[in-house]
């Protein structure tokens, strides 16, 4: 992230959920694309509005980011790579092992560098450069499978207007994600024995642990001899590729709702089975329609005459346009339900309904008849109107 995210939404770090949520909508209203029809840097604006919104509206997410800023979001929000982060930072400092909380929780810190620094294990640009191979600081105990493992799953992100969400629809998305390895069919190997490339034959690990004891190799075993790498994938047997895939969105998703393609994530090392693909859903704001959980909420503008005399008024829905009898005499505020035409239930229960918000306006440059009218229409008043507006 190159922009505070407390920085992007104009709000203080102590700020309120409350505060958050209205600088978001301030936000969200200004750069709103259908505000801003054609216009890229408001489009990515709004983008980014939302980003923030959806980490700072998380009070998980929010406490995670605020300790650890950029590499909350590089860990996935993950309570238990936090730990290991917190950890790994504490041993770091007192240059040693401390209390890391590997055995007890069964957790892979090769996960946890590899998020951050975008290697696995202790690889180049991390936790290698702090001085030691995290493959190495745990030694035997502490070293990756060399055997096949499932694929991670992955996370995409689509956004969606409400219209879309409330509807359902389809998306075409360009994904790049770590496949299978075409060379060496995903196995790592080039099918060829040769000095274990790991210990450069010695058998031993490049560095002692910070456990003590010398170990031996995690990937030979301590025999000094194993399979050639393939070259082509540097011997994971998984190598990046970039594929289009149509997902569909059901009807009734929302901020925050996944939508599971099993075996679409990323290629398993060394022939693993794939890991799943979740795509994660952004519903952005309408400047018109408000949503509460499956129910919508429109402000309806009726004349002055259509609130006496009751009318006849049509009124726009995401399933298509219906015609609504205004009551005569209704007040501006008056709420008129429309059963059923909200957003369907994705636990296949009722739709939510629809409600509409009367709104009596008056005419803005009125006429001397217009005037004359509203005089007589005076009349018409027996008592005081704000003769129950008492503090």
């Amino acid at each position: 992230m190159a922009d505070d995210y407390y920085q992007i939404l104009g709000v203080d770090r102590g700020a309120s959920a409350e505060d958050v949520k209205k600088a978001y909508r301030k936000l969200a209203r200004k750069y709103h694309p259908d505000v801003n029809p054609g216009n890229k840097a408001a489009e990515e604006k709004f983008k980014q509005v939302s980003s923030a919104f959806e980490v700072l509206s998380d009070a998980k997410k929010r406490k995670l980011y605020d300790e650890f800023g950029p590499d909350a979001e590089k860990i996935g929000f993950d309570e238990k790579k936090a730990e290991a982060y917190r950890a790994y930072k504490s041993a770091a400092s007192s240059g040693g092992a401390g209390g890391m909380p590997f055995g007890a929780e069964g957790f892979d810190l090769g996960d946890l560098f590899g998020d951050l620094f975008g290697g696995r294990g202790g690889g180049g640009g991390g936790a290698g450069g702090a001085g030691f191979d995290v493959g190495d600081l745990f030694g035997r105990r502490g070293a990756r499978s060399t055997g096949p493992e499932r694929g991670e799953d992955l996370t995409a992100r689509v956004q969606l207007s409400l219209n879309d969400a409330v509807t359902g629809t389809e998306r075409t998305l360009s994904i790049t994600r770590p496949g299978r390895c075409s060379a060496c069919s995903g196995r790592g190997d080039s099918g060829k024995m040769g000095t274990c490339p790991t210990c450069n034959g010695t058998g031993k690990p490049r560095r002692a642990s910070i456990f003590g004891g010398a170990g031996v190799c995690p990937t030979c075993q301590g025999t000094g001899r194993a399979m050639e790498p393939c070259p082509q994938c540097g011997g994971t047997g998984v190598k990046e590729e970039s594929t289009r895939l149509t997902v569909k969105i059901p009807a009734g998703v929302q901020t925050g709702s996944k939508v599971r393609l099993a075996g679409q994530g990323a290629a398993g090392p060394r022939g693993g089975p794939p890991g799943d693909l979740y795509i994660e859903t952004e519903v952005t704001e309408h400047p018109l329609v408000r949503r509460e959980g499956d129910d919508l909420h429109i402000d309806l503008p009726v004349t002055v005459p259509e609130a006496i005399l009751g009318a006849d008024v049509r009124v726009p829905t995401f399933q298509g346009e219906v015609t609504v009898k205004v009551p005569a005499g209704s007040q501006s505020g008056r709420r008129m339900r429309l059963k059923g035409r909200g957003v369907p239930s994705l636990k296949g229960g009722a739709p939510g309904d629809l409600y509409l918000h009367l709104q009596v306006k008056v005419p803005e440059d009125a006429s001397a008849e217009a005037r004359a009218a509203a005089e007589t229409l005076s009349r018409a008043y027996r008592d005081d109107v704000r003769r129950e507006l008492t503090l």
